[in-house]
């Protein structure tokens, strides 16, 4: 697989700068290729679209506004959406035309770094940015600068025609966004954000939805009982599109065992019946993959909803654990049913989590709560 740096590569540089000096005659393209491409191999991805942001700004008009323009100018089309609201890929026309993808990440983080003395600006800005890749990580320093700023201009996007700009709403402003500026006065009080979030739940654009889903499950990280109020109360007379975003919104909680959330599906009821776990082999290798078995009996005389996860608590290189839940099945179980349930656990190591040797032990929830579990002892 390519190296995920590689998206930054010194094609990317060759092209922002033949656009930018078809916006800008008086653009120094050789300066700003060479100052892009110096060492560039051996960066790694955010090291590189830092280094095409500082040659943005060793080559760009020094007055913002005109710096600006001269981006803007410098874009392709809009992104279109298909049919069920997820953006689509740039054609080789449109690349032709003008910028957008991984470059618009160097373009942002420019207007980060220079655009703090004129809001208005910058957002406008960023406004056109995020319609051609996204503006996430660099609308979060003026987040942080200049709230009072930029929440007039947040709720006036809620309802922008531009599904990627009302998709910024929310993604910019989530308090735990992955690589972006943790938000610290939202991981506090994340207030602000939830008359946008209101608004964007029921967009028709489920790559909206979604990112509204994972800033609610963003919030539950510090605020739980915020978010499980939220889905008893938005779970009222709801349509199938909100139900499922309450549903991703509340994948962590359910996971934990967090009770009023699983009050809010209706699972607060424990398992009325007996269940097992067993795995295909008490030893694995890293790389292989494990099998596990459920079996569940219903004593209830009534179906029981139930949510099954199980957690493989991973040993640590301190030889410590630590727990990682993976998603099981939802079901409804009949009563007085036996069902077997079968899922293979993959021992892939992932970019995240190092697999290291020991004895691993797998424990099944269900609605929450711990009720079975097994070994494992892996070897490299």
């Amino acid at each position: 697989m390519e190296p995920f740096k590689n998206l930054i590569n010194a094609g990317t540089v060759a092209h922002a700068g033949q656009h930018l000096q078809r916006a800008w005659t008086g653009f120094d393209r050789p300066r700003f290729e060479a100052l892009a491409n110096q060492g560039l191999d051996a960066l790694e991805l955010k090291a590189r679209m830092l280094q095409l942001a500082n040659a943005m700004r060793a080559t760009l008009p020094d007055d913002f506004n005109s710096a600006c323009t001269v981006l803007e100018a410098s874009l392709a089309p809009a992104l279109p959406l298909d049919a069920p609201g997820e953006p689509v890929g740039l054609s080789n026309a449109q690349m032709s035309t003008g910028l957008a993808g991984w470059v618009i990440w160097s373009m942002g983080e420019f207007v980060a770094r220079h655009g703090q003395h004129d809001v208005p600006r910058a957002l406008t800005c960023l406004h056109a940015l995020t319609q051609r890749s996204t503006a996430e990580f660099a609308i979060r320093p003026f987040i942080q600068q200049q709230p009072d700023a930029v929440w007039p201009v947040l709720a006036r996007w809620a309802n922008d025609p531009s599904a990627h700009v009302r998709r910024l709403v929310s993604e910019g402003s989530r308090p735990r966004l992955p690589w972006g500026l943790r938000l610290q006065a939202l991981v506090a009080d994340p207030t602000p954000a939830l008359p946008l979030l209101r608004v964007l739940q029921d967009d028709p654009s489920s790559y909206v939805r979604r990112s509204v889903a994972n800033h609610l499950n963003d919030i539950a990280k510090d605020h739980p009982g915020l978010v499980a109020g939220w889905v008893r109360d938005h779970l009222i007379e709801t349509t199938p599109e909100r139900r499922a975003l309450l549903r991703h919104a509340s994948r962590s909680l359910i996971k934990q065992g967090h009770a009023p959330t699983l009050a809010a599906w209706g699972l607060a009821s424990g398992l009325q019946g007996r269940v097992g776990l067993s795995l295909s082999a008490t030893s694995a290798s890293v790389g292989e993959s494990l099998g596990l078995s459920v079996t569940l009996q219903s004593t209830s005389h009534q179906p029981q909803p139930l949510e099954i996860d199980y957690a493989v608590h991973h040993v640590r290189a301190n030889g410590g654990t630590s727990p990682k839940v993976f998603k099981g099945w939802k079901l409804t179980l009949a009563a007085g049913e036996t069902r077997t349930l079968d899922k293979r656990h993959s021992l892939k190591p992932v970019t995240t989590r190092t697999l290291y040797p020991g004895l691993h032990r797998m424990e099944l929830r269900v609605n929450g709560v711990a009720l079975a579990e097994a070994a494992f002892d892996l070897s490299r």
